[in-house]
């Protein structure tokens, strides 16, 4: 597999973001309601007769490229409004859990997280807490998430767990090696980019965030890597990279954070960049 197009989405709710997940306005910008996440699925359906693939199997030769949902933080709405969506399709997605939420209100519990494994999705990791730029950590507070992290969702799921997503976007070829040192081998990140990487022995993968009001055929079009879409992202994702880089610290205060709101977590001992927002 050289190139994937990965979709990101987060919490699907029915009348308010408060319904799942983390809460606040820089959490909600990235929350679809339930009509627009139909909406999405239904465009992505109507360009693609394959499923949906799933990074931990085996993958055959395809004459297009392949493309994954995910779906990061673990919010209760994988359980209750993702996984049903995507399985009346015959579809799978990657549900990727905060463990330091789990179990907490709006997010998914044990049993949910096991059951949804046992319904063919791919529990993964997203950290312990969520740090508010996970790149800016130490080199020990990343393995520690990672570890952590996956040491609690294999309790869960009985199964090693071997994929994870990079919260927050802040990406570095650190952060990979270190997910690789945890015994993690896909690393998603919030790049929109359809090629496939290895850094560090670890398989990195782009993906492309569906955002609360994109077009309802944003799915549709990005399913069929429209050259259009696929430079707009490109452009917006960069531009927004040069702003966090410049600014660091003061990014997170300006905007709100790209980082959902972990309130009820402990900080992570060191430096302030990584703990949660």
């Amino acid at each position: 597999m050289t190139r994937v197009v990965s979709l990101l989405f987060h919490d699907v709710y029915e009348t308010h973001p408060s319904e799942s997940g983390f809460q606040g306005l820089a959490a909600d910008r990235y929350k679809l309601t339930v009509a627009e996440f139909d909406a999405q699925l239904a465009g992505l359906a109507r360009q693609r007769t394959d499923r949906p693939i799933l990074v931990t199997e085996s993958l055959p030769e395809r004459s297009r490229v392949p493309y994954a949902i995910t779906v990061d933080d673990g919010g209760v709405s994988y359980y209750t409004r993702v996984a049903e969506r995507l399985e009346a399709r015959g579809w799978r997605g990657h549900c990727f859990v905060t463990t330091g939420m789990i179990g907490q209100p709006g997010f998914l519990d044990a049993r949910q997280i096991r059951d949804l494994h046992r319904r063919g999705h791919i529990i993964g990791s997203h950290s312990v807490s969520h740090p508010t730029r996970f790149s800016a950590c130490r080199r020990e507070e990343m393995v520690r998430e990672w570890e952590e992290s996956r040491k609690v969702l294999a309790d869960i799921v009985g199964v090693a767990v071997t994929a994870a997503s990079v919260p927050g976007g802040y990406f570095s070829p650190l952060v990979a090696s270190t997910a690789a040192e945890a015994g993690l081998q896909m690393l998603f990140n919030s790049e929109p980019d359809t090629r496939v990487r290895s850094i560090a022995g670890c398989t990195v993968i782009g993906r492309f965030m569906v955002r609360a009001g994109y077009p309802p055929d944003f799915a549709f079009k990005l399913g069929g890597l429209a050259p259009a879409v696929l430079r707009r992202e490109w452009i917006v994702w960069n531009a927004k990279k040069i702003l966090k880089t410049v600014l660091g610290d003061a990014y997170v205060r300006v905007t709100g954070g790209d980082s959902r709101r972990a309130e009820s977590l402990k900080p992570s001992a060191g430096d302030g960049a990584c703990r949660p927002s």
